[in-house]
């Protein structure tokens, strides 16, 4: 049995922070006659967090969270048109295409006659999977897995789902805290590969001395398993 290779999705394969942070440019410029930009970005990030157990993660969840947010800054003054605003910024991200970042094509082609791979994102169901025909990438994976969230009991559940071994798994991704450190715990190996923007509700303290290995780009990977 082949040894498993898991990818990430959202900033290890093609860009997404950096929609998010676009979008939130353009909100600040919306609601800058009520308040200054950092308590928009506060109030946005805490009614965020509030709702992530109502809508997940996701593009619809932040288009919600805004409209929420939006509401309650401008005391119910926002307005319908202001209300569309805010529908459109959302629907604009849904709307992007999405393109592999640089070498990741090249990379799981080379690595695909020595690893089962398999994609491991979480988010929406339907905007995840539109995103993975948009890339292109699909055929690259044997198998999909789309999560509602990245933790050591979705983790431990995939593998037992898959009966892959944790020995025999290796995650890559762009985040410590959903890529990272549950997998390590459960024994398997991950591999970090960062992305110059990350959500704050995915960073974390990382040591000094890490017990993992981190590259500056995807087009590090092959090198870095043929010498592991």
């Amino acid at each position: 049995m082949r040894p498993t290779l898991a990818f990430d999705a959202d900033d290890t394969l093609w860009h997404n922070e950096t929609h998010y942070a676009e979008t939130q440019a353009a909100f600040r410029a919306l609601l800058r006659p009520f308040h200054d930009e950092a308590w928009i970005d506060a109030r946005l990030h805490d009614t965020e967090m509030r709702n992530l157990r109502r809508y997940g993660y996701g593009i619809k969840g932040f288009t919600l969270s805004m409209i929420e947010t939006a509401l309650e800054l401008t005391e119910y003054r926002l307005g319908g048109a202001g209300i569309q605003t805010v529908l459109d910024l959302g629907k604009a991200m849904l709307d992007k295409p999405v393109e592999p970042l640089p070498g990741v094509v090249e990379v799981l082609a080379e690595l695909a006659p020595a690893f089962d791979l398999m994609l491991v994102t979480k988010g929406d169901l339907f905007d995840q999977e539109t995103k993975l025909a948009k890339s292109g990438l699909g055929g690259h994976f044997t198998k999909v897995e789309i999560l509602s969230e990245k933790d050591e009991a979705t983790y431990a559940a995939l593998l037992q789902r898959h009966g892959i071994r944790p020995a025999d798994f290796t995650m890559v991704g762009n985040s410590v805290k959903s890529d990272i450190l549950p997998v390590l715990a459960l024994g398997g190996r991950a591999i970090h590969i960062p992305y110059h923007l990350t959500w704050a509700h995915e960073v974390v303290a990382i040591p000094a001395e890490s017990p993992f290995p981190s590259l500056e780009s995807i087009g590090d990977l092959p090198a870095l398993l043929r010498g592991w």
